[in-house]
């Protein structure tokens, strides 16, 4: 899962650009949306970053599409309920993690497959299951 207004990995390119604005980094190969890209400006910290490391160049081979399908506003509130139900306050970046099991739950429920699993890792780390 990645952020719908940042989707680095699904709507990016794998190329060498600058990891910040100001173009006083070295060139680094990622999947960006262009060091110029600006996000909305109600999304969250971390989740703003216009690239990806190149580790998550498995993950379509693998056969995860990274869908970028959540909106923000969706994210919090699954992470408000997360909160709320097990007194744990999840980072954004958790947040989508928890957004995406919560939906696959929803899918469980209305017929899909029974379980599901979610493990957190920084967007900028590769996959996240």
């Amino acid at each position: 899962m990645e952020p719908s207004a940042c989707p680095s990995l699904t709507k990016g390119e794998l190329r060498y650009d600058f990891g910040d604005t100001a173009e006083t980094t070295p060139l680094l190969m990622m999947y960006t949306l262009g060091h110029k890209f600006m996000p909305p400006s109600i999304h969250a910290g971390g989740l703003r970053y216009h690239g990806m490391s190149p580790d998550g160049e498995p993950c379509p081979k693998a056969g995860f599409d990274g869908s970028p399908g959540i909106p923000p506003d969706q994210v919090f509130e699954q992470a408000t309920l997360f909160a709320q139900t097990e007194g744990i306050v999840p980072a954004p970046e958790s947040a989508h993690a928890i957004a995406a099991v919560a939906e696959e739950a929803i899918k469980a429920r209305d017929g899909g497959p029974k379980s599901a699993c979610f493990c957190s890792i920084s967007p900028d780390m590769g996959c996240s299951t």
